[in-house]
């Protein structure tokens, strides 16, 4: 009875094993196996770049290349680069919609989410460089076979570095100091213009997410509140108490709405949240809030509010321009 027993579980035991032998000879085939015709350059055509994943020989002078998140696509279109194909944002709006419609971009291929390429287009595509922010290192070893590939940290608040970094890899580097000596020059015009004012404006900006019951302030660690900070506006002191380094944003719930009170509050709007946000509208402590009895709430695009680089920085300067100056 006992062999038999021991017998039926050495089967399963094999069985099993065998299963799991080939799911994983599946995922290896998938991931790791696959023939992409990669692009293999002479070193005479080709600099070494050191980066977060490791080290890449990159073409000098690239012809097709390709981009995987939105934040990177601002700053290399901002260098004068139309890359070929690019992924969306996961959750905001869409910049490359806002950059089409602004006339800085050719629509490029889509993608997909930057959470979920499409590496199956990528190789169609055969591009010569894929560049990116903060790649996850298993796509980073698949987009490595298919292309030389190069993934720099992304930093909310250091968003001029990355695209200096950027600026050097592509060999652009003068090109990013002007556009940054641009972007630094309206800044100091707007804060010249705000400066001039009784007192200093206190600047609230929240975030509506689709299907989410909470909404959040931007922090001064976030991407926009970098540039708030540029311009020289404040936060409501409660906001800066609550501020971590650490964290880009803070939630606030139906119930502590006052934390997003301010003399101004910018609402970005994520696709598919005017649900959210009319529950946030049609709550009694909203209708309580000073800046909402004042007619100062502006919706904005989370396009380019809520992350990105020079020119995502620039369409927010456009909105401080545009709804800042009038107000007392």
């Amino acid at each position: 009875m006992i062999n038999k027993l021991l017998h039926r579980l050495f089967k399963l035991i094999f069985l099993a094993s065998f299963i799991l032998f080939l799911v994983m000879a599946c995922y290896n085939l998938n991931l790791n196996d696959l023939d992409f015709p990669k692009i293999q350059l002479p070193t005479s055509e080709c600099k070494k770049i050191r980066h977060s994943l490791g080290e890449t020989c990159i073409p000098t002078k690239p012809q097709r290349l390709i981009v995987t998140d939105a934040a990177i696509l601002d700053a290399v279109v901002a260098l004068g680069i139309q890359p070929i194909a690019a992924a969306e944002s996961n959750a905001v709006g869409n910049i490359q919609s806002y950059l089409v419609r602004s006339s800085k971009l050719k629509e490029p291929i889509s993608l997909g989410k930057e959470s979920l390429l499409n590496f199956e287009k990528i190789v169609q595509l055969q591009p010569d460089l894929i560049l990116g922010f903060s790649i996850n290192a298993q796509d980073y070893h698949i987009l490595s076979q298919i292309a030389p590939t190069v993934s720099l940290p992304y930093s909310p608040i250091a968003w001029k570095d990355n695209l200096r970094q950027v600026g050097t890899i592509l060999g652009k580097s003068e090109e990013a100091k002007l556009v940054l000596r641009q972007y630094q020059k309206r800044v100091a015009t707007l804060r010249s213009v705000i400066a001039q004012k009784p007192k200093k404006t206190e600047v609230s900006v929240s975030r509506f997410y689709a299907g989410w019951q909470t909404t959040e302030f931007q922090t001064k660690y976030s991407f926009s509140g970098s540039v708030l900070e540029d311009v020289g506006v404040t936060r409501p002191a409660v906001q800066l108490r609550l501020a971590n380094p650490n964290e880009q944003y803070v939630t606030v719930s139906l119930e502590r709405l006052d934390l997003l009170d301010a003399d101004v509050m910018f609402v970005a709007l994520d696709p598919g949240s005017e649900e959210s946000f009319k529950q946030y509208q049609n709550s009694q402590l909203w209708q309580l809030l000073d800046v909402v009895k004042n007619n100062r709430v502006y919706r904005v695009d989370s396009a380019y509010w809520i992350s990105g680089n020079v020119l995502s920085a620039n369409a927010i300067l456009d909105d401080l321009y545009k709804y800042l100056p009038d107000g007392e």
